[in-house]
């Protein structure tokens, strides 16, 4: 089982800690990619027109400054630097020795700036999107889909990839089709469902802990199907299931607030 994450645009910076580089990092063979985007990172970021070309406002101009030091910022966990709604919900501080283990084994966060890492890998907080284009080397999606099935085709072995990431960084890899199933959450009231980002990533970690969990248990979801097991032991949920021609989808269903 594979379950891949987005990273978070809100990031915690480490107060302390030995500063990281590409090469230390999970998949080492995207280590010359990495050192590319890195590099041209830090010169987009020292430019004077360096928010308009990261898309951001001037609140994050701090953010976009310590990317022209990344080499020498503190680095910890992946787990640790990525915020907000998914990560809120999976809680990685709490889990347990067992579920850090299946954590690690089983999640990918698929990222702009590094490709993919685990949970483990440590990297400073930084400021970069998948659908940036950075000048010299173009849209960040292009440039990892390049890079990204060498590594992540041999990560999802031959078990189920479960897809919990926004559309931007799906563009940069796509899990074999017979064997991914993305997820999709919506609200349903009154008969009518909606869409709604908050609640699709607070689910997505509340889902990707769920699987962690059982994981650790010994009962890891190996296929489509037990993943859709899965999921409706916590929710409603219906799946699509995936073809040779097309990735599958599971769809939690969330009545409450």
């Amino acid at each position: 089982m594979l379950i891949l994450l987005p990273p978070s645009e809100t990031k915690t910076a480490p107060a302390a800690g030995a500063p990281a580089g590409p090469d230390t990092l999970s998949f080492p063979e995207l280590g010359a990619a990495r050192r590319e985007v890195l590099a041209h990172l830090e010169r987009a970021s020292a430019r004077a027109d360096a928010l308009e070309v990261l898309g951001v406002g001037e609140r994050l101009r701090p953010e976009v400054e310590r990317n022209t030091r990344l080499a020498q910022e503190p680095a910890a966990p992946a787990l640790e630097v990525y915020t907000g709604v998914l990560y809120d919900a999976l809680d990685p501080a709490g889990l347990t020795p067992a579920q850090r283990a299946a954590a690690e084994a089983s999640l990918v966060v698929v990222s702009a700036l590094w490709g993919a890492v685990r949970p483990a890998d440590r990297i400073p907080a930084y400021r970069l999107s998948m659908g940036t284009q950075l000048p010299g080397l173009g849209r960040l999606a292009a440039h990892w889909k390049r890079h990204l099935p060498a590594v992540l085709g041999p990560a999802a072995g031959d078990g189920v990839v479960v897809d919990c990431r926004s559309a931007a960084y799906a563009a940069a890899w796509r899990g074999p089709r017979e064997r991914t199933v993305a997820v999709k959450v919506v609200r349903e009231r009154d008969g009518k469902r909606t869409v709604v980002s908050h609640m699709a990533k607070h689910t997505r970690g509340l889902l990707a802990r769920h699987l962690v969990e059982r994981a650790a248990a010994g009962r890891p979801a190996r296929s489509p199907q037990e993943l859709l097991a899965a999921a409706r032991e916590r929710w409603d949920a219906e799946l699509t299931g995936p073809t040779a021609r097309s990735a599958g989808e599971l769809v939690v269903v969330r009545t409450e607030d």
